[in-house]
């Protein structure tokens, strides 16, 4: 059986070897087996379930959450020969009627269809009729009801194990803390499915996190390393997505913005701009990017704190699904943290007393779940630790030596005794009445006598300027830290008010020490990028065979109105400039030139190495 797998990898992928735990988890699941396939974003998750799709008899059924990720690949299945088709809403009747005729004829390898679909009782029949091969479920987090990806009718795909009990299932995803692996479990029925749990760690992407100061200078600080590359820009407001979309446009870089209060013609156009124009940077709300294939995203930069650890994960392994260096970019400061706690305490608050009391415990349970996952991603952020131990720390895996390739690595932040400080920001928390955000407590804490100071009479507090040799800067890291460390905790109710925790007595009263990191200095130039991507490796000739594959691709691949990636990806490209093929035989051994891409390309591709102009661009394979 491994011998048709392998033969399938290479004959029609173009590949040579598996990776990883991959002809495991084919082997698995081509004799029957259920599998949870826990591994991350561009280790080949795809591969597990079409292999397989393609070793068994009938059609493999693929389980998708998003129209945009099922086109992509069903355009690069097409383009391997593999005979695939999509069932969603994007269908007019005609054209969903003639799948379901290709389906019934059992012309179809693999069928994406999005959970709302498979659902309805005339797809559930249409399956009845045919034999299929198996049952894979994409983005299998969705399943969780605390997950950022919620997705209620992946908790209803049960049924697949109740109506086809026969059927292997393939459950992946890239993104699952211990709760949420077991919650997928439980909700598709996985109990005797063998677990495949790839390392979480994405070695390529290089992690920083910097406080939140000016941001708008600081992300084009940091996007002046990355002209002319693709990323995306993530913010927490639809208002805030416009006006940064605005300011980096009007500095020259070609940016999109994207969001759910947008035209839905409008955002789509933009999506596909992004998707098949080089260069293009984003700038979204989290309604994008769940099942973005684009491999070279160089860069995400997130303007706001994320909602939890999963979702910077989810977010941040967006960039360098093409194993090339990457970066993930965070500014953070106290008002995220407010406003993201404003947001969990809201649906709580806007229920009242006019609920039962299932739905109040049900409502107190997100709630306290959603603080547990911000805490964590904000004790992310004021780590003096490795960035990447901390985050596969959060996922239960652990690293055992720093990476090196994190802001904390390659500049190590200082640490200072900020036991005297924690307990002046305590004091004036505390003698304040605890009713007041943390602007008030540093003017307080500063000697700053506003009006507000002055009115409520905390000029005359024993804390009012004990602090005055601290800048404001200084003292917002001071109280972030205090609030990361447990000591002091948000009142929304209170309008962002800080209250002292249980856990601040021992500080206060001299007990215990408190260990701070010092704020780094503002940046006043751009980033320091990690190495360059390895195209950027390649000899004269070799760059410059490169850049001209890049241009057939394109000009390919707009003919063909599909991504550029679907075509090639890069690495391919760089493997044929750097090997410089001069037959169809040398061709065919490189890296992602399967088969049937070699019958379809190989003319153009010898052409374009041997600087001869290239036949007619290839037409649509579908």
């Amino acid at each position: 059986m491994s011998e048709r797998a392998a033969d399938i990898l290479h004959r029609v992928f173009g590949f040579n070897a598996f990776r990883g735990q991959q002809q495991a988890i084919i082997e698995h699941v081509v004799g029957g087996g259920d599998a949870l396939v826990l591994m991350p974003t561009g280790a080949g998750k795809s591969l597990c379930y079409q292999v397989p799709a393609l070793v068994r008899p009938g059609t493999g059924i693929v389980v998708s959450p998003l129209i945009a990720l099922m086109q992509d690949q069903v355009d690069a299945l097409c383009q391997l020969g593999v005979a695939a088709a999509c069932l969603n809403s994007s269908l007019d009747g005609q054209a969903a009627a003639e799948v379901e005729r290709r389906l019934l004829a059992g012309a179809l390898d693999l069928l994406y269809v999005a959970p709302e679909r498979l659902l309805t009782p005339r797809c559930l029949d249409l399956l009845d009729q045919v034999e299929v091969a198996l049952f894979a479920i994409d983005e299998a987090h969705c399943v969780s009801q605390w997950g950022h990806d919620f997705r209620p009718e992946y908790r209803q795909l049960d049924v697949l194990h109740a109506r086809w009990p026969q059927v292997p299932r393939i459950a992946l995803t890239a993104t699952a803390d211990t709760p949420t692996r077991a919650e997928i479990v439980e909700r598709l029925e996985l109990a005797d499915a063998a677990c495949f749990t790839s390392s979480f760690d994405r070695p390529n992407i290089r992690y920083s996190v910097v406080d939140k100061d000016n941001p708008q200078r600081q992300l084009l600080a940091f996007l002046a390393g990355h002209r002319g590359e693709s990323g995306i820009v993530y913010c927490l407001s639809r208002r805030r997505v416009d006006e940064t979309a605005l300011a980096l446009a009007g500095h020259g870089i070609e940016a999109l913005p994207y969001h759910a209060g947008m035209d839905a013609a409008q955002r789509a156009a933009n999506q596909r701009r992004f998707l098949r124009e080089d260069g293009v940077v984003m700038v979204a709300t989290i309604a994008f990017g769940m099942g973005i294939d684009k491999p070279d995203v160089r860069f995400v930069a997130h303007l706001d704190l994320p909602k939890s650890m999963e979702g910077y994960y989810q977010e941040t392994g967006r960039a360098g699904r093409d194993g090339e260096p990457a970066q993930a970019w965070l500014c953070h400061g106290m008002a995220d943290v407010v406003n993201l706690r404003r947001f969990i305490d809201q649906p709580l608050a806007e229920a009242g007393d006019d609920i039962d009391e299932e739905t109040r415990a049900r409502l107190e349970q997100r709630r306290r779940v959603e603080i547990r996952k911000l805490d964590a991603l904000v004790g992310y952020c004021e780590s003096l630790r490795c960035r990447r131990q901390v985050l596969l720390e959060y996922f239960g895996e652990r690293l055992e030596r720093p990476c090196g390739n994190c802001d904390t690595c390659l500049d190590p932040p200082q640490s200072w005794d900020g036991t005297q400080a924690a307990r002046m920001a305590l004091s004036a928390a505390w003698r304040t009445g605890q009713r007041f955000g943390a602007g008030h407590l540093i003017d307080v804490l500063r000697g700053k006598a506003t009006d507000k100071v002055r009115q409520q009479g905390h000029d005359g507090l024993p804390t009012f300027g004990v602090g005055a040799d601290l800048d404001e800067r200084d003292w917002r890291a001071v109280l972030r830290q205090l609030v990361a460390l447990g000591l002091l905790e948000i009142d929304i109710a209170g309008y962002g008010a800080l209250h002292l925790t249980e856990a601040a007595g021992p500080v206060l009263r001299g007990q215990q020490a408190v260990l701070l990191r010092r704020p780094a200095a503002r940046a006043g130039g751009r980033s320091r990028r990690p190495k360059p991507a390895a195209a950027a490796t390649l000899d004269a000739r070799g760059g410059a065979l490169f850049e001209a594959l890049r241009a057939w691709r394109a000009r390919t691949a707009k003919a063909q109105n599909v991504p550029p990636y679907v075509v090639f990806h890069d690495a391919t490209l760089q493997a044929i400039a750097d090997a410089a093929p001069d037959s169809l035989d040398a061709l065919a051994g490189l890296h992602g030139v399967g088969a049937a891409k070699l019958a379809r390309y190989g003319t153009e591709l010898l052409a374009v190495v041997a600087g001869e102009p290239a036949p007619a661009t290839a037409t649509d394979p579908a």
